[in-house]
């Protein structure tokens, strides 16, 4: 049994930031981890690439031979990669044994809420090689200040959940840049739980662009509100603890290192979010480490 994330998002959302800076904290806490890179438009990788799907096939290459444009050819490449499955298993079953994967997708958002390409690429992995994989879905904060935006954001992040049927984690990625985007109309806590949307009608009325479509607008926000899914949780660069412990749950990571026990799982589901772990990437040699710390 291996464990990993897919981390997926629309373009310049912060994916490829994310898998740079999760690998090097995941390393800092004694992991080993691998990234994988499924993008085959992404030539430049900040992190070292376990496995890279450029080795098979590149958009370039696709678009020259095929008179393809990028997202047809995404499209393309997607297909290509669940037809050869096989390649992929082979170079993650090495990996399984003892690294934490991360799977670093394209940013075209049809991939994985209309098209099954992708969707049957990670359930293939996942029957083949045994794996327990959440959803890590970047949605950059800016959106926030744009009441029509952030609805297409709680759109999409829903359409994504029900489309990909996996543990799924939204992020509100660049967070740390949000005060630039200009002044929210409502505390960070309102975007975050998605508890209200009726308090957004007000400023979406004040836009132009959206007060034709209030009906329309109304009904989609109680789309949300009616399915009750989506949150999110925020990412600062710098503050990679904070997402991680989620992370772990959500896939069960967190349990691997503990016996089948009810007492021991308990132990953790009864406890508050801010537990121990965070004493781990500060503890100096030779320290104990509580038994939930071990597990991450």
């Amino acid at each position: 049994m291996a464990f990993g994330q897919v981390v997926i998002g629309p373009p310049g959302s912060g994916k490829t930031t994310y898998c740079n800076g999760m690998s090097q904290f995941l390393s800092l806490i004694g992991r080993k981890v691998a990234v994988i890179n499924l993008d085959p438009a992404n030539d430049a990788l900040p992190y070292d690439c376990a496995v890279n799907i450029e080795d098979l096939i590149k958009l370039s290459d696709v678009m020259n031979e095929h008179s393809l444009g990028p997202n047809g050819g995404l499209v393309y490449c997607m297909d290509y990669l669940e037809k050869n499955i096989d390649w992929l298993q082979s170079k993650l079953e090495p990996l399984c044994k003892d690294h934490y994967l991360l799977f670093d997708f394209p940013g075209q958002v049809e991939l994985f809420f209309l098209h099954s390409n992708a969707k049957n690429v990670i359930m293939k992995l996942i029957k083949k090689l045994n794996l327990r994989l959440t959803v890590v879905h970047l949605v950059d904060a800016h959106l926030c200040s744009d009441p029509g935006k952030y609805v297409s954001a709680l759109l999409l992040s829903l359409s994504t959940m029900l489309h990909l049927e996996l543990p799924h984690i939204n992020v509100l990625s660049k967070i740390d840049l949000i005060e630039s985007y200009g002044k929210l109309a409502f505390n960070l806590d309102f975007y975050t739980d998605v508890q209200d949307l009726s308090y957004l009608q007000h400023h979406l009325d004040q836009d132009p662009r959206a007060a034709k479509y209030r009906k329309l607008t109304k009904e989609l926000c109680n789309v949300v509100q009616d399915f009750s899914l989506v949150d999110f949780t925020t990412l600062d660069i710098q503050a990679w603890e904070f997402l991680s412990p989620t992370c772990s749950l959500t896939n069960g990571y967190i349990f691997a290192g503990l016996e089948s026990s009810a007492v021991e799982f308990s132990k953790i589901a009864v406890r508050p979010v801010d537990w121990d772990y965070y004493r781990y990437p500060y503890c100096s040699e030779g320290d104990s480490l509580p038994p939930v710390a071990d597990a991450l």
